[in-house]
């Protein structure tokens, strides 16, 4: 183990960026006081020489990767989990012998976003809303976890492109079918929402007929979790997402078990937002 362990989130705009709170204070908790987390702005294009380089220092345990980098912390890595080469992209290196190694901890953060919810998705139907890089992991979870079908809502047809990320059938819907829409919300076990607020924005009253889960955090609530709450309806956020990603990369990135109730409370400080909010009560 080198001297002094660190790690860093890579990505852009990344000044914002709330993993260092969950993971300094991991460390705090954990009696890493050696270990350190920081930030560092990273473009696409820029991933092969920050790897490349990084693989050379031994003090580098792993990173945490967001867009617009995700895709190519999987294609640049030596070894990818099952899970990062299915969705095809990583939101974690992890320090291996000739390089780097690349999992996909979204998928946890949707685990236990949906654990939060108390939503079952065995044999049930599921919505996702999007397409892009946070609906592959959403999707891939879904299926993970016995979904029957899921329904994708998004500006286009990406069903073809999606379909190796389940078993589960994928249907596609268009923003314009709003009667189509709100019938699958209404079937559904869950709504995940993995786009940004002002995409749902004037169709929230549509979407909101199950639990919805919207990993958006800025703003928070958001208008869709918004009328879900006004309607009685179980949500949780992009936070819940955050925290679960989060504490399976500490456990990657250190070989130690991840201090749940530390990391989520110091979250919790940051946003305002309740630990119980974020991870439940339990």
């Amino acid at each position: 183990m080198a001297d002094m362990p660190r790690a860093a989130v890579l990505g852009s705009p990344i000044a914002h960026s709330l993993s260092p709170v969950l993971h300094n204070a991991g460390y705090q908790a954990a009696g890493l006081s050696l270990w350190s987390y920081s930030r560092r702005e990273t473009v696409a294009e820029e991933m092969a020489t920050v790897m490349a380089e990084a693989a050379a220092d031994p003090e580098i345990a792993g990173f945490s990767v967001t867009m617009p980098c995700k895709f190519e912390a999987a294609a640049h890595a030596v070894e990818r989990s099952p899970r990062a080469r299915a969705i095809g992209s990583a939101n974690t290196l992890v320090r291996c012998e000739n390089g780097w190694r690349a999992d996909n901890t979204d998928v946890e953060g949707i685990y236990g976003g949906l654990g939060v919810l108390g939503v079952e998705l065995a044999a049930q139907p599921v919505v996702v809303i999007g397409g892009g890089g946070t609906a592959r992991p959403a999707i891939y979870a879904a299926g993970q976890l016995g979904a029957a079908e899921i329904t994708v809502i998004n500006r286009s047809d990406k069903t073809e492109e999606l379909r190796s990320l389940c078993e589960a059938p994928l249907r596609w819907l268009s923003w314009e079918d709003t009667t189509a829409i709100a019938e699958a919300c209404r079937r559904s076990a869950v709504v995940i929402s993995t786009v940004p607020a002002a995409v749902v924005q004037g169709k929230e009253e549509h979407i909101a007929h199950a639990p919805i889960f919207d990993v958006i955090y800025d703003p928070w609530p958001t208008p869709l979790v918004a009328v879900g709450r006004q309607r009685g309806l179980a949500c949780v956020g992009g936070l819940s997402m955050l925290a679960f990603q989060a504490l399976s990369q500490f456990e990657q990135f250190t070989g130690v078990a991840a201090p749940k109730d530390s990391m989520v409370a110091a979250l919790a400080e940051a946003t305002g937002v309740s630990a119980t909010e974020i991870a439940g009560a339990g």
